[in-house]
């Protein structure tokens, strides 16, 4: 499988999803020095989830799209787009920042099941209408990794993600989302109807203040 040497790496709280986009400010130093090596030597970076003083194995590559903002500070705002899963062989520190020796995932079949891909689109749709989000069609349109695209925005923790991440068969992602949304939906269908009816009555009837008196005719 290839390798990268010395891939820069970025551990953040968030997991990055081939495909995806991701806007990050960089701040400290350095991270400044990192994107500038990146800018410099047209290098991709890794970013790996880091939580409670652990990094995990297995990150996605990011390649700079581009620089949005330069501070005077020397901040910046900058775009990414996610590339290649990788799991980490060797983690070195000869740099401000970390840099690991990396081996790149492959994908496993890109064949998907048309029923699976049917079923979690229709289940994210919902989702989005729940959410008071506009539905796109064309948010579905990638036929071998649109797990990932719904990943994304599927209210996964950041566990979840990671877990996701690690599968490397697009239809085994898919059932993973297949599960997820038949938990998830259920439950915010319920908060939606307990939202309606506060919004339609103001409070609920069958629960009227007991400190109000009796109504009595004049």
């Amino acid at each position: 499988m290839p390798q990268i040497a010395n891939l820069p790496v970025f551990p953040l709280q968030l997991v990055l999803f081939p495909n995806e986009r991701l806007p990050l400010h960089i701040f400290e130093e350095r991270y400044k020095e990192l994107v500038q090596y990146c800018l410099d030597n047209d290098s991709p970076f890794g970013i790996m989830l880091a939580e409670d003083d652990q990094v995990a194995t297995v990150g996605c590559t990011a390649e700079i799209d581009r620089v949005i903002k330069r501070y005077e500070d020397g901040r910046l705002d900058i775009e990414v787009k996610g590339v290649e899963r990788f799991e980490v062989q060797e983690i070195h520190q000869d740099h401000a920042y970390l840099s690991a020796d990396v081996e790149l995932l492959p994908e496993g079949t890109p064949t998907v099941d048309p029923a699976l891909r049917e079923r979690v689109i229709t289940q994210h749709m919902r989702l989005l209408e729940l959410a008071g989000r506009t539905v796109r069609p064309s948010l579905y349109e990638d036929d071998e990794q649109l797990s990932y695209v719904i990943a994304s925005n599927a209210g996964l923790s950041v566990e979840q993600q990671q877990a996701l991440l690690i599968i490397d068969r697009e239809n085994e992602r898919l059932q993973f989302l297949v599960e997820h949304l038949e938990e998830m939906i259920p439950r915010v269908e319920q908060v939606e109807s307990v939202q309606k009816k506060i919004r339609s009555n103001g409070h609920f009837k069958d629960f009227p203040p007991e400190d109000l008196p009796p109504d009595i005719d004049a």
